[in-house]
């Protein structure tokens, strides 16, 4: 049996796609191309106007459930800023099946989008779920989740309610302790929420002994809010209370001193800690190596990365982006460039702050030209930047006057089954409009909406001008009709409609 496929224009009523074979499924499943396919299905589904199960039934037969399958959808639905309730729907079928065993990190990353979203409400119902049915899959890291995300969206009392909760509730007849104390202190501490996190602090540490882990926990917070002196009165607090510190409390400070631009002090605990007898480790020197990029010391920076095999270390991805991140900064593009080479040589694979970091450097040193060399060779790699690199790519292309290439990004990523951040289609159809391109600014908003993201004021007021400037008040009508309808499923923001 065969389907049409869906026009990318969105003037088709929706159909499933054309079904696979089994076969065919069991052994490309975890194929990018069939991630990407199933990605896309689900994204581009009219979900609540349609129900999503009987296209998941017949697009994902339940021989093929896999545990990495469903994890790599589930990773990409993430990456892709999905609607969290599809993410919900796809699990939710998943877990009907007899044949699919969830895993740990499936239930984490789909009550990650569900959080992220503020589905509070969901994410509580698949806790209980989860909790009937597969309570080993609960673990601190999904509590962790679960708490920093209503530390940032909820107030200080929830948070301590929702705490209390998994205690009493999700995590029935297990005794908390220290752990437990520890990942409500960085719920909050994530956040920057120093006030709330010492109020826990002074409430709670008589109770959950703390250890070390903890200290570090408060000292990664101070550090976080951007207070040099709290992060040093801190450590004092902490060394007088017997906490020996460890790698990690040094690499804090370390890293405190370094975005203060205070990189003397930096290597000065370097060097104590290299006394004392704490050896560092590749994420200190890495530490040094972003502070020698602050203090446009690319020498040291150089001379610091050439360190890290001498110490029997082996430079990562993140190495290597530090130490092209202080070339860019003293504008060597052509030293980071060569850097960027050799990771490819070595097998070192670019991630989203490599792409990120070049692109700044070569629209300093050779404009909008080398940022397109630079595009072009991502996509031939079928790289998927993320959110802050599309905005800052979308940026560029609108304000160079090429809003094609913009218009290209978006369908890129659409392809991919990507739904882009709210900013990058704010520019996109700013720069398309600008252009009287108000059909193609128009299928951009619908293709959002459809998705079941929302738009925002700025780009509904814009269209809405144009499309009563063409007399077209049935697509008018047609947006006005899918907001008001995601207004009753989605959460409620004072930045979108």
């Amino acid at each position: 049996m065969s389907f049409a496929c869906r026009s990318s224009k969105f003037k088709q009523p929706f159909q499933i796609r054309g079904k696979l074979n089994i076969s065919r499924l069991l052994s490309s499943a975890c194929s990018e191309t069939e991630i990407s396919r199933i990605v896309s299905i689900i994204n581009d589904h009219p979900y609540p106007d349609r129900p999503l199960l009987p296209t998941l039934r017949c697009e994902i037969p339940a021989a093929v459930l896999s545990t990495p399958f469903i994890e790599k959808i589930l990773g990409s639905l993430f990456a892709a800023h999905s609607n969290g309730l599809k993410a919900y729907e796809f699990f939710k079928y998943c877990l009907q099946n007899d044949l699919y065993v969830p895993s740990s990190d499936a239930f984490e990353k789909t009550l990650h989008i569900l959080t992220r979203m503020r589905y509070f409400n969901k994410a509580w119902e698949l806790i209980e779920d989860i909790k009937q049915t597969h309570p080993s899959l609960i673990t601190l890291k999904s509590m962790s989740i679960i708490l920093s995300r209503i530390a940032k969206f909820q107030s200080y009392e929830e948070a301590l309610d929702a705490f209390e909760k998994m205690e009493t509730d999700i995590f029935c007849g297990k005794r908390f302790g220290t752990n437990e104390f520890n990942v409500l202190l960085r719920a909050f501490c994530t956040q920057r929420q120093m006030k709330e996190a010492q109020s826990v602090f002074s409430k709670m540490h008589m109770r959950y002994a703390p250890n070390i882990k903890t200290m570090n926990i408060l000292l990664l917070g101070f550090k976080e809010s951007g207070d040099v002196t709290a992060v040093e009165l801190f450590y004092h607090e902490m060394v007088r209370r017997g906490f020996k510190p460890n790698s990690v409390t040094y690499n804090i400070r370390i890293d405190a001193y370094c975005k203060k631009g205070h990189f003397g002090d930096a290597l000065r605990l370097f060097e104590e800690m290299e006394r004392v007898s704490c050896l560092p480790t590749l994420e200190t020197i890495t530490t040094l190596i972003h502070g020698a990029g602050l203090a446009r010391n690319s020498t040291k920076a150089k001379q610091l990365f050439d360190d890290i095999t001498k110490r029997n270390l082996q430079p990562d991805t993140g190495a290597y982006n530090a130490c092209m991140s202080s070339l860019i900064r003293t504008r060597d593009v052509i030293s980071a460039a060569t850097l960027m080479e050799e990771m490819e040589t070595r097998g070192i694979e670019h991630d989203n702050i490599t792409y990120h970091t070049m692109f700044l450097g070569l629209m300093r040193s050779k404009g909008i030209d080398g940022v397109i060399q630079l595009y072009s060779k991502m996509l031939e790699k079928n790289f998927a930047p993320k959110t802050r690199t599309v905005v800052m790519l979308m940026k560029i292309f609108c304000e160079n006057g090429r809003v094609d290439l913009g218009l290209d990004l978006w369908n890129y990523l659409m392809n991919k089954g990507h739904c882009p951040h709210g900013h990058a289609l704010d520019l996109l159809v700013t720069g398309l409009c600008s252009q009287g391109r108000v059909d193609e600014a128009f299928d951009c908003c619908k293709q959002m909406l459809v998705r079941g993201r929302r738009v925002s004021e700025l780009v509904f007021e814009m269209l809405k001008r144009f499309l009563v400037q063409m007399k077209e008040f049935d697509r008018l009508g047609e947006l006005e009709n899918m907001i008001k309808r995601l207004k009753f499923l989605l959460p409620p923001s004072s930045k979108i409609l």
